[in-house]
């Protein structure tokens, strides 16, 4: 309550001295010309917005965090901690593969069990240039992740006849953890193409939380991408990539395991052709992407025993397509992924096969879409579209029968729900309607509405349908449900935002209706107590807003909030692992050369809990308290090569954790892991 209190206070002090400072405005002319040059300074610093969809440029954002720690900085992004990296982002109260992670036209999937390695953390930012963020369906372009997409894009501009080399360059600390990232681009071509190399390092001590007690969250992270592009003409470019990344020493205070390595090498192949016959553009991905993962609980931690030494190598191997053809009003297209897993846990120590986790798991999906739309004379718009997908899912490796009393997948999956793994495949159909609306509303130019009603899909993933970890009692059990239905999404959704020289707004209010929401909860049976899924009937709500002004003085103001309810319609409790609401709250001054700022994040307390294992799910770790923290930046665009950026997160060293938490890996404790106390950080970056 004293945190809400604070900031009530803070913003109407904030608005105050706005009004004050708006006293001498200047003739409306040279008021315009300088919010125009304002707006330039501060493009990369704040989002391009249209209708629950925002946009950074990556080398605006904070460094010295992992990619899935920085989204949770987003509007609508909340995500839950583990360790240092690997924070696996959450949209509208949806996570892992209800939501879509798009690298570069790449659908990466993970290769831990356990969530070590969420897409995210294959992603690391400063080998991208945007990152954007669509909360709920906007397309069905792609399969539907009903929570929301979040695309990596590498944009290289065409190069001049006479254009020397393009080179830029970063390297910055953090302080708490001793956090220390680098990070180049180096492009050289002619306009015929050209090729690009990036690459990054950050290497992570463990850092200290609020109360000055250290966080196993040390990791290293190194990663290099080549890039070799054709650009005959400005209406075509196809690019070839690979990406190489690996991971080293990873610790995890939310889990019973750390992870040695981990390694991931993607290859992709798009392309975009505008204005080509009969078509207005043609746009193409092909991908394949292997990821090798290994976790123990003893090589980067003592074991709780000698004899107790275990490690769960694990691999996973996506290969996808995607055709998309816009022709007049219509677009329509294709696309397919694959994806293979396996995963075994052994006990190093006798030698021994301990589970099966993921028993040569197999997901395939295909998918035709056709979307059409429509733009009136009036700038009204609408969008309509029709999705089909197939799916098919399979594990081969089911009757591998670990030795002594440990069980087989499939004897896990009869006991536990009375059936056993087959071949399993189903066929949907998803659909989209949107309109938008321009209005004159008084001060706020460029305001647009929209409504959107969509239905989609989400099958099952790997770890769902198929996990089978034997623990030594029945509670440390996880079991998957080869029986699982898909899940049904219904959403509606309304709105309204506006972006001008001034002005940003992004208003958004929406409802889903689940289907079959695939609930992983416990086998109450007998005491039984194991982890397991099933199907029950689910709803979520919620709301997101963001507003800012900026003044002709260089002054800049805004806020933003986000909610998201849930609830367990089955069994008429709440759903686990809903964020609680969040507020972020900035203001900066900005001039030509430099900008300087506070940013305020709190979230309210989380009551609406699911915490107890014996008569629901027990996913939640408590009722999290609520928590606020302030944060301070500036940055010196020193010349025209160089800039420097400084700031403290947590600049009173408050203890807090976020909500959302994680299992402990194969013993389903829940671990909520506290975040970093004070860190003062630093990035000097160079760009020609």
């Amino acid at each position: 309550m004293r945190s809400s209190h604070w900031f009530v206070a803070a913003w109407l002090a904030m608005a105050a001295a706005h009004v004050a400072a708006e006293e001498s405005r200047l003739e409306k002319d040279n008021a315009s010309e300088q919010t125009e040059q304002a707006l330039d300074t501060v493009t990369s610093l704040y989002p391009m917005r249209s209708g629950a969809q925002n946009t950074w440029q990556t080398e605006a954002m904070t460094p010295g965090k992992e990619t899935g720690d920085l989204l949770r900085d987003l509007l609508g992004v909340a995500g839950s901690r583990m360790g240092g990296h690997g924070t696996d982002p959450v949209i509208r109260g949806l996570g892992q593969n209800r939501i879509n992670v798009v690298m570069d036209g790449a659908m990466i999937q993970g290769a831990c069990p356990n969530r070590m390695d969420p897409p995210s953390a294959y992603a690391p930012t400063s080998g991208y240039d945007t990152i954007t963020v669509t909360r709920g369906i906007a397309s069905l372009a792609r399969a539907a992740g009903p929570g929301g997409t979040i695309v990596f894009e590498r944009n290289t501009e065409r190069f001049l006849p006479d254009e020397p080399v393009r080179f830029e360059a970063h390297g910055g600390y953090r302080h708490n953890g001793q956090v220390s990232d680098a990070a180049f681009g180096l492009s050289a071509g002619q306009p015929l193409g050209y090729v690009r190399l990036l690459g990054s390092t950050m290497n992570a001590q463990n850092y200290t939380d609020g109360a000055n007690q250290p966080v196993r969250s040390a990791f290293e992270d190194h990663s290099i991408a080549w890039l070799l592009g054709y650009t005959p003409d400005d209406d075509a470019e196809i690019v070839l990539s690979l990406d190489a990344q690996r991971l080293r020493d990873s610790l995890f205070a939310g889990a019973g395991m750390d992870s040695p390595w981990s390694d991931s090498d993607t290859f992709r192949i798009r392309g975009q052709l505008n204005e080509r016959g009969l078509f207005d553009r043609i746009s193409f991905e092909a991908y394949h992407a292997s990821v090798d993962h290994l976790m123990d609980n003893y090589s980067l931690r003592r074991p709780p025993s000698p004899m107790m030494r275990l490690a769960a190598p694990s691999s996973s191997k996506t290969t996808g397509v995607n055709l998309k053809i816009d022709q007049g009003p219509w677009q329509w297209g294709i696309d397919a992924t694959r994806n293979d897993r396996e995963a075994v846990r052994n006990n190093v120590a006798m030698g021994t096969l301990n589970s099966v986790l993921w028993p040569d798991v197999t997901i395939e999906r295909a998918g035709v879409f056709a979307q059409w739309s429509h733009r009136s004379p009036t700038d009204a718009s609408f969008i309509t579209g029709w999705r089909v997908d197939q799916t098919r899912s399979e594990a081969g490796d089911v009757d591998r029968q670990p030795p002594g009393m440990a069980l087989s997948p499939n004897q896990l999956y009869q006991r536990y729900n009375g059936l056993v793994a087959s071949q399993r495949q189903d066929t949907h159909l998803s659909f989209l309607a949107r309109g938008e609306l321009g209005i004159e509303l008084a001060g706020v130019p460029n305001m647009r509405l929209y409504g959107a009603f969509s239905q989609t899909w989400r099958d099952a993933d790997a770890t769902e349908r198929f996990i089978a970890s034997n623990g030594m009692m029945p509670s440390r059990r996880w079991v998957g449900n080869p029986g699982l239905h898909a899940e049904r999404h219904r959403q509606v959704e309304v709105g309204a935002f506006s972006q001008d020289i001034q002005w940003d707004f992004d208003f958004s209010i929406y409802r889903n209706e689940v289907d079959d929401f695939i609930l992983r909860t416990r086998f109450h049976e007998l005491g039984n107590n194991a982890t397991i899924y099933c199907n029950v009937q689910a709803m979520l709500w919620g709301s997101e807003l963001a507003m800012g002004y900026r003044f002709n003085n260089g002054w800049y103001s805004g806020i933003e909030f986000a909610y998201v309810y849930g609830q367990n319609e089955t069994d008429d409790r709440p759903l686990a692992q809903m964020p609680p609401l969040a507020v972020t709250a900035r203001l900066s001054y900005e001039t030509d050369a430099w900008q300087t700022g506070l940013i305020w994040r709190g979230a309210t307390k989380q009551t609406r809990v699911d915490d107890d294992p014996m008569l629901g799910s027990g996913l939640d770790a408590r009722q999290t308290p609520g928590w606020a923290v302030l944060d301070l930046y500036a940055q010196w665009q020193l010349n025209a090569q160089w800039r420097l950026d400084l700031g403290v997160d947590n600049l009173f060293d408050r203890l807090y954790a976020q909500h959302l938490n994680r299992a402990s890996a194969f013993d389903a404790m829940q671990v909520q892991v506290n975040e970093p106390g004070r860190s003062a950080w630093l990035r000097l970056s160079y760009r020609r």
